[in-house]
């Protein structure tokens, strides 16, 4: 590296003509990804300058301020094409005014001269512009920026519940639907009709094309469980000379479906209860027509279906995984995921929760060596737990939410468990704890392994809506 003389130093620094000044934050927005060089051009005794460039890697801006931090004392006695203040070792520099506007991919240069305390004069590290860290790279896209969902959706697009659904505006002939998914099946629908059934697509732009130059909608919705691996969804992509509009408004109607597999609609597009033969569990699983999703669309609200397989309050079918029940996986985004807690972003304040979760507690008899040892104590610690979970629900959404406790049975120690549920909790002053029965015997079945068929989930959907409308909904 070339070192000046101090003689030198001098005449460089009777050149400069901008001086430190104080300055504001530039109000101009938080840049969304950012590249810097900086380049130390000469140094002398207890002096340098240096020359730093700024890549905008996101989103344009109007105005802009880099900062960092000194890691030996330097600090900036001179500066120009900017303006600059220190505290300590942090360094803003803002814009000069007509080198404030960045677009996406521009660039904007200013040089300036320092003095050091020693002989050390580090590169500084940690730069950042507009409040975001200049990593170097172009930030990851937001698949969700122009795609409205009610599901449980991490900031990266993943999930693993049954029945999400992203729902988009496009103006054009055709859109894309980024995808990375080889477990589950989807629909693809356009202004309401279902066009494609992706089964398994895997890492994936799916393409719709040959459509009407106008405006449309697109709607993805999972149909399948898969509580062990997750999807992920990379946001909607026009057709070439089309554009991706701003996202649906969310719905003001909200509910939420916690259950088990009645609620997922395991098995519903079978005409058979063997389904071993015509595709299995997953082929025939489309949650997107279970009762719920169903009876949220007849009411133009938007829905979770929180529902798993198997799972029950306190014991799993026939007893399987001890120790784990529904509520082990309840808070979690990411079913696969311990420890993993969903975050909501504000947005989900459900007016309704519909619960139904039991059948796998009591569906089969008790296994030696279950941790219940008789019928009844499985039914104490069942509405025991129950209690608790909507002591949960309570704490989540508050005391103004409507909460149905449903069950599927007309009798048994299942249905008198849920009843005296709501009683016990009616009793404790919590009025919109509400139950539900919906035991028909114009129910078939016919899904696989006894599940609830496409059919049901039609009888059902019409009958909670019935019984959603005898009720003081807040909505």
């Amino acid at each position: 590296m070339y070192r000046f003389k101090p003689a030198a130093a001098a005449v460089l620094t009777a050149a400069l003509t901008a001086a430190v000044t104080i300055s504001s934050v530039p109000q101009a927005g938080a840049a969304a990804g950012c590249r810097v060089s900086y380049q130390v051009t000469h140094e002398w005794q207890g002096g340098f300058s240096a020359d730093v460039n700024l890549t905008n890697l996101g989103d344009p801006v109007t105005g802009w301020q880099l900062t960092w931090s000194f890691g030996a004392g330097q600090t900036v006695t001179q500066l120009w094409n900017g303006t600059v203040r220190q505290s300590g070792a942090q360094v803003s520099v803002d814009d000069a005014g007509y080198n404030g506007s960045l677009g996406t991919g521009a660039s904007a240069g200013f040089g300036f001269v320092g003095a050091t305390n020693g002989s050390a004069n580090p590169v500084p590290a940690g730069f950042t512009l507009n409040g975001t860290a200049c990593t170097g790279t172009a930030p990851a896209p937001d698949p969700l920026e122009q795609a409205h969902t009610a599901g449980r959706v991490t900031s990266s697009g993943q999930y693993t519940w049954p029945g999400i659904y992203f729902e988009g505006r496009f103006r054009g002939t055709g859109v894309g639907i980024v995808l990375n998914d080889s477990v589950n099946d989807y629909d693809v629908q356009i202004d309401g009709a279902t066009v494609a059934t992706l089964v398994t697509p895997g890492k994936t732009t799916y393409r719709v094309g040959n459509l009407s130059n106008t405006e449309h909608r697109v709607r993805l919705v999972k149909r399948t469980e898969s509580t062990w691996a997750a999807g992920e969804f990379g946001g909607f992509v026009a057709a070439n000379g089309g554009a991706i509009l701003a996202r649906p408004a969310a719905r003001t109607r909200q509910i939420e479906f916690i259950g088990d597999s009645l609620t997922a609609g395991y098995g519903n597009l079978s005409t058979t209860r063997d389904c071993s033969a015509n595709g299995g569990v997953t082929r025939n699983t489309n949650t997107d027509i279970s009762f719920g999703a169903l009876a949220a669309k007849a009411l133009n609200a938007d829905y979770q279906v929180n529902a798993f397989s198997g799972l029950g309050m306190v014991r799993n079918y026939n007893g399987h995984t001890p120790g784990t029940s529904y509520r082990t996986y309840y808070d979690r985004a990411l079913l696969h995921v311990d420890g993993d807690v969903w975050r909501n972003p504000g947005t989900w304040r459900p007016q309704l929760v519909v619960v139904g979760l039991g059948t796998n507690d009591f569906s089969t008899a008790l296994n030696p060596g279950e941790q219940w040892p008789t019928p009844d104590s499985l039914v104490t610690a069942y509405k025991s737990a129950y209690q608790g979970f909507l002591d949960r629900l309570r704490t989540r959404y508050g005391p103004a939410t409507t909460i149905v406790v449903s069950v599927p049975e007309a009798s048994g120690a299942f249905a008198d468990a849920v009843r005296q549920v709501v009683q016990d909790r009616n009793a404790q002053g919590d009025s919109r704890v509400r139950h539900w029965n919906y035991s028909d015997p114009a129910l078939d079945r016919l899904g696989c392994d006894w599940h609830f068929s496409a059919r049901d989930h039609r009888l059902i959907a019409g009958k909670l809506g019935e019984y959603l409308a005898t009720l003081p909904l807040p909505w």
